[in-house]
């Protein structure tokens, strides 16, 4: 069985821009919504956090338009926009981890949840502070993989990018 020819660098090339165009998108529309939602329960590290990943989405998008104008540097701006993501997710989980916030989880608990919670022998605080603590734990996970591949996915495809922006 003969396997598939490796795409071309102008393959790749459109590839790139229809991810990098898309996730630029999601990027600032998710990191717009955050903030706003922040800004509206008074949360001002949310907030700041929110409009810093939306403007890391805008440098995505401006790495898109300098590809779109022939000028390799786009690339960069790409890695350095996933980058920039990540820093600032898991800035916000480390912060949010080192200074918990409990008691909006707290009024959360409803009294079968305490009724469960001393079957098995715990306290409300120990339900909280571990489900606390799995989220932002979760949340830092999914960044690494998620940030980090893209990241490494834009790196690994700047060779042939500027293969086909020379041949252009």
């Amino acid at each position: 069985m003969m396997k598939a020819p490796p795409p071309l660098p102008e393959e790749i090339f459109q590839r790139v821009l229809r991810l990098a165009q898309f996730d630029g998108l999601s990027i600032v529309g998710v990191g717009s919504v955050c903030a706003v939602l922040a800004a509206s329960l008074g949360d001002r590290i949310g907030a700041g956090i929110g409009v810093l990943v939306a403007g890391a989405g805008a440098v995505e998008l401006h790495g898109v338009s300098l590809l779109r104008h022939s000028d390799a540097r786009g690339m960069t701006w790409l890695v350095n926009s996933q980058c920039l993501i990540l820093l600032s997710m898991l800035g916000y989980c480390a912060l949010r981890l080192a200074h918990p916030q409990l008691e909006p989880l707290r009024a959360a608990v409803t009294d079968e949840m305490k009724q469960q919670l001393e079957l098995i022998g715990w306290s409300i605080d120990h339900f909280i502070g571990l489900v606390y603590r799995f989220t932002y734990f979760a949340v830092a996970l999914a960044t690494i993989l998620y940030q980090g591949g893209m990241a490494l996915y834009y790196f690994r495809r700047r060779g042939p990018v500027a293969t086909a922006l020379e041949s252009a």
